[in-house]
């Protein structure tokens, strides 16, 4: 597909320069940093006491991922450390403790997964406010998003809302600020992207975008009513309202696999150059449904004559989606096909990222399944600092079971996040000391995954990927 900006006017690979990680706190109150990464944002105002170390502002993150509850911490400065030496790396520090949300609106939820946005006041709103929406492993028709106020201590929780009539498979996931000239011309009033990317094509044969703006269904909408705000800006699935999207062989994104996972993204801008970037795991070889040795488990089209396999001794014990190699990567697609989905000139399969940069080589915890610690998934979250163009990425349990936060900055002229084009190596910060402890790990999949839909396609031949250990740039 042609791309309608200049190449110049798009955000490339190589324009992302890596100014290095930090680590996550190590002393919390209610709960901790163990098993976390989904769900991250930017608060450009936060930390205001912070050092002039030309990372300002915090960010907002979820953490463990039984309690997902949500906490505020500092950015210190980034350090690239050439042995990957996690001693090497700055600690943040928590600046406010973490705030239950989650169960006070959804109460249990199966293998959740949360989104956050920090989005300026809107319509007549007088307050900054922090965007949430909530997924769960199997949910149908179910209200998923809200929003509450940035101070954590008096949050006054609004919501939750349901998303229009679209399925929670495409909706509840991955959140994140549509730049304010972008949404002027394209989606008036509606400044929120919010979408899904799930393992097991239950989100379509790729990822899913949606504008939204729930300020114009109220100040705040009324609880549990339906957003009618919405705008689709992509989607691979068929049928989308129906609670269990259709899929069609022709609606898909290149290079698809059925153990894909995407949890994070961000609207890219630098100049007048932009990207939309999604980050996740991408399924490398083939891929399946079953257990991680490889044996597959039916769940299509099954009945009562169905056989069954033997569960695997451990560590491959866990059924859930697989593939023979993973690799971490981001999706780079071109924010002119969005508006043209938009407004209805091209439909909204038909996008495809222009290009994309594999991260394996910066992973301290390396690019591979780790079955005896059941971890299948490389990144979480995603974050973006608009105003000084820097890129936050959460590696997943990097840090013994704590993520790292990896940071990247937009400098077309390669000169890096620092003002002297310098690279800070080996200016650790020891930290705290008080690690907590993880108890559960939504990298294991339950039983309930097996519900898939009866018209769900063949997925056990997945595709490719682009493996290998080095970053790498691909233009379709």
């Amino acid at each position: 597909m042609a791309a309608s900006h200049a190449a110049t006017d798009l955000i490339q690979p190589y324009d992302l320069v890596y100014s290095g990680a930090f680590r996550l706190p190590d002393v919390s109150t209610g709960s901790d940093w163990t098993y976390s990464g989904y769900g991250m944002t930017f608060n450009p105002h936060g930390d205001p006491d912070g050092p002039s170390d030309g990372y300002p502002g915090s960010l907002y993150a979820v953490g463990n991922d039984q309690d997902q509850m949500i906490a505020e911490i500092s950015i210190p400065r980034p350090v690239v450390s050439a042995g990957k030496r996690l001693a090497d790396l700055n600690t943040a520090a928590m600046l406010q403790p973490f705030t239950e949300i989650r169960s006070l609106l959804f109460g249990y939820m199966d293998l959740p997964s949360p989104g956050l946005a920090y989005l300026p006041a809107q319509g007549g709103q007088t307050t900054d406010k922090l965007h949430f929406c909530w997924s769960q492993w199997i949910q149908t028709g179910a209200p998923s998003h809200g929003w509450c106020e940035l101070d954590l201590s008096h949050p006054q929780i609004a919501g939750p809302w349901r998303f229009g009539h679209y399925s929670n498979y495409l909706t509840n996931d991955y959140l994140f600020e549509i730049p304010e000239d972008w949404a002027r011309e394209n989606t008036p009033g509606l400044r929120l992207v919010s979408g899904r990317y799930r393992e097991g094509q239950w989100s379509g044969y790729g990822p899913s975008l949606f504008a939204y703006g729930p300020w114009l269904d109220g100040n705040p909408p009324a609880a549990d009513s339906t957003l009618g705000h919405i705008t689709l800006l992509l989607s691979y699935g068929a049928d989308l309202e129906n609670p269990e999207v259709s899929i069609d062989a022709s609606r898909t994104i290149s290079d698809y696999s059925l153990a894909d996972t995407f949890a994070g993204g961000a609207w890219l801008t630098h100049g007048g150059s932009a990207a939309v970037v999604l980050c996740g795991t991408k399924a490398v070889g083939e891929s399946w449904y079953g257990f991680g040795n490889g044996v597959e488990y039916p769940y299509l089209d099954v009945d009562e004559d169905t056989v069954y396999p033997a569960v695997p001794d451990w560590p491959y014990d866990n059924r859930g989606f697989w593939s023979e190699d993973i690799s971490a990567q981001l999706l780079f697609y071109n924010p002119d096909d969005l508006a043209k989905v938009a407004a209805g000139t091209l439909a909204a399969y038909e996008p495809q990222p222009y290009a994309v940069m594999t991260l394996d080589a910066y992973l301290f915890d390396g690019a591979a399944i780790d079955h005896e610690r059941a971890k299948k998934h490389l990144l979480g979250a995603m974050a973006f600092d608009r105003a000084n163009s820097l890129v936050y990425v959460m590696e997943r349990r990097a840090d013994e079971e704590k993520n790292i936060v990896h940071v990247f900055a937009i400098d077309p002229d390669g000169a890096g996040a620092d003002d002297d084009g310098d690279t800070p190596v080996d200016d650790g910060d020891s930290g705290d000391d008080d690690a907590g402890d993880g108890t559960s790990d939504d990298d294991t999949p339950s039983d309930d995954d097996t519900a898939g839909a009866d018209d769900a396609a063949d997925g056990s031949g997945g595709g490719g990927g682009s493996g290998g250990n080095c970053f790498i740039s691909t233009v379709f």
